[in-house]
């Protein structure tokens, strides 16, 4: 196990919020390693820019190729999951899975203790626990904890999230533009990081091929022809491709049937909800049944107020007021005030 020293090992892609981290720890007094990671082996474009920033930061640069591993966990799932019915959350899975693996083992090969990334969120020590737990970041509109729910006690006690205590967007592309670093202007990136264009064509490209099903209503009337299970969502109005003289709505998805059930808005409003493959920071999901939590069922999702109950690995949520459009194969993730306890995903 690698001691704790001043040397810490950063996620470096190149934009404005990994170069802001750089240079905050620097003038911590850490000595700071730049890691970047190509997804897809075939970011050239990624990598120059990651290389610039390094040279401008005068700091060390690692790179790798992590396409073979990203492929086999991430992809195959991502995938998957659509031709199962669900909606899945890649970059969720991707931070205990790659990210973060990746950042710990090759600091642990150089001897770093710390890591670091550019998430807007911060860490808390929970001395009653004796446990590490991601707290959200000062600045709300930018909060990521929801992303990072999934992350162990081997990440939480090491990593360090500089941009954590910002509250301002624009104090952080300051920090760059002080600094003269040429990417102070770059545009934050909002799409998924492997794929260009749509996700059905990549899906397609990536050799899944879905075949035609019909939709159906709640009686279980036939209604018409899909076009393949993963061009739909539950809670989906348009670009059903079907007209049916009123709103209708995705309410389920049945990949054994390759059916869609289609609905009215208020079908898809439920006060109870499963989760299974649950994650807990400190490992202890019973000390939390029946205390008041804020649960977000997806990253763009308002909190809501509701209570949680554990049976053996899955997890049942009662919310106070009924949730619209619980999306199955999506995180539900479960604040204690402004602390990440754990959270599940959406059966």
């Amino acid at each position: 196990m690698v001691k704790k020293n001043n040397r810490v090992l950063l996620g470096l892609s190149g934009g404005v919020d990994s170069t802001a981290a750089a240079l905050l720890l620097k003038e911590k007094g850490f000595d700071v390693t730049g890691y970047y990671f190509d997804v897809t082996g075939k970011n050239r474009e990624g990598l120059k820019e990651a290389e610039e920033t390094a040279k401008q930061l005068e700091i060390e640069l690692i790179t790798e190729d992590v396409s073979e591993e990203f492929s086999s966990k991430i992809i195959k799932y991502f995938c998957n999951e659509y031709m199962n019915g669900r909606t899945p959350n890649p970059c969720i899975m991707c931070n205990p899975e790659i990210k973060f693996r990746k950042l710990l083992q090759k600091a642990d090969e150089r001897n770093i203790f710390h890591i670091a990334t550019g998430h807007y969120s911060r860490i808390f020590f929970d001395r009653k626990n004796d446990a590490y737990f991601v707290r959200k970041g000062a600045n709300l509109k930018k909060d990521q904890s929801y992303m990072l729910y999934r992350l162990g006690q081997n990440v939480l006690s090491r990593v360090i999230f500089p941009l954590g205590e910002f509250s301002d967007k624009e104090q952080i592309r300051n920090i760059v533009k002080e600094k003269k670093i040429k990417n102070a202007d770059k545009k934050d990136s909002q799409e998924i990081c492997f794929i260009s264009g749509d996700y059905k064509s990549y899906i397609k490209k990536m050799g899944y091929i879905p075949e035609k099903g019909v939709f159906k209503d709640k009686k279980g009337n036939i209604l018409g022809e899909n076009e393949g299970i993963i061009n739909y969502t539950v809670g989906q109005r348009k670009g059903l491709g079907i007209a049916l003289g009123k709103p209708a709505f995705v309410v389920k998805i049945d990949p054994d049937e390759n059916s869609v059930t289609l609905g009215e808005d208020k079908d898809l409003l439920k006060k109870e909800v499963i989760f299974e493959d649950c994650f807990f920071a400190a490992d202890n999901p019973e000390n939390y049944e029946d205390v008041p939590l804020k649960i977000k069922i997806r990253y763009s999702a308002s909190e809501a107020d509701g209570y949680i109950k554990v049976y053996d690995k899955k997890i049942i949520a009662t919310f106070k007021n009924a949730q619209r459009a619980m999306t199955p194969g999506q995180s539900a993730v479960f604040y204690h005030e402004d602390i990440v306890i754990g959270g599940g995903i959406i059966k």
